[in-house]
C-alpha cells in the first residue's frame, strides 16, 4: 500500500447487514476498496490469502470459525493483512486473546464513522489502535498483582483442565511434552494467584477467562 492507492479491506462479521452497512460507509469514502466479506474465520483467512488485503476488519465471535482462531492462524502464516478487531465485546476474556493472537486494533462496533476510517488509516500503517474503553482495560490487567494476561498457549493448558484432563493427555492433545504442560501451569498459577488445578479453574471462572 503507497499514499495514491486506496487500502484495501476485507470485512468479516457473521450479520449480513453488518457487513452490508461497513461495506457501503467504506465504498462511499475515498482511499478505501472493499476486496470481500467473510462470514466466519475459516473463510476469512481463506480470503486473505487469496486476495492480500491492507487491513482485515474482524469481527471475534463467529459460528463456523470465530476471529481470534482466525488471527492466529494469519499470524502464524505471516499474512501482511493488519487485523483491526470490531466487535460488541470488551470484556477482558474477548480482548486479551485477540490482542495476544497478534490483532494490531481492537474498537467496539459503537465506534463513530470517522473513528472507524481514522482506526483503518492507522492500522493500514501498522500502528496500535485501541478503543479507550479497551485501552483502560489493558492497562489495568497489566498492573493488577495477580491477574497477568494468560498466553494463548496457557488458555488452551486451563481449558483442558477445566474439562478435568490429565496433564498426560493434555500434552498429547497440545503435541507437547508434560514438562511442559506442568511449566504451563506453574505460570498461569502464579499469574492467577492460585496453587492448585481447582483454584485456577475457579478463578478463571470468576473472572470471565472461561466462558
Amino acid at each position: 500500500m503507497t499514499a495514491d492507492l486506496p487500502i484495501t479491506l476485507l470485512i468479516v462479521d457473521d450479520h449480513p447487514v453488518v457487513r452490508d452497512g461497513l461495506r457501503g460507509m467504506f465504498e462511499s469514502a475515498p482511499g478505501f476498496t472493499v476486496l470481500a466479506e467473510a462470514s466466519n474465520g475459516v473463510e476469512a483467512v481463506r480470503l486473505a490469502t487469496a486476495l492480500d488485503p491492507d487491513v482485515i476488519l474482524m469481527d471475534l465471535r463467529m459460528p463456523g470459525g470465530g476471529g481470534v482462531a482466525a488471527i492466529r492462524a494469519l499470524t502464524r502464516d505471516g499474512a501482511r493483512a493488519k487485523v483491526l478487531v470490531l466487535t460488541t465485546y470488551d470484556t477482558d476474556s474477548d480482548t486479551l486473546p485477540a490482542i495476544e493472537a497478534g490483532a494490531t486494533g481492537y474498537l467496539l462496533k459503537d465506534a463513530p464513522r470517522d473513528e472507524l476510517f481514522t482506526a483503518v488509516r492507522a492500522a493500514a500503517q501498522g500502528r496500535t489502535v485501541l478503543s479507550p474503553a479497551v485501552a483502560s482495560r489493558l492497562v489495568s490487567a497489566v498492573r493488577t498483582p495477580g491477574n497477568e494476561p494468560l498466553s494463548a498457549r496457557e488458555r488452551e493448558v486451563l481449558a483442558l483442565v477445566a474439562k478435568g484432563t490429565s496433564n498426560r493427555e493434555i500434552a498429547r492433545v497440545l503435541f507437547i511434552s508434560e514438562a511442559t504442560v506442568k511449566t504451563h501451569l506453574t505460570h498461569l498459577y502464579g499469574k492467577l494467584g492460585v496453587k492448585d488445578r481447582a483454584a485456577a479453574v475457579a478463578t478463571a471462572y470468576q473472572r470471565g477467562i472461561l466462558g
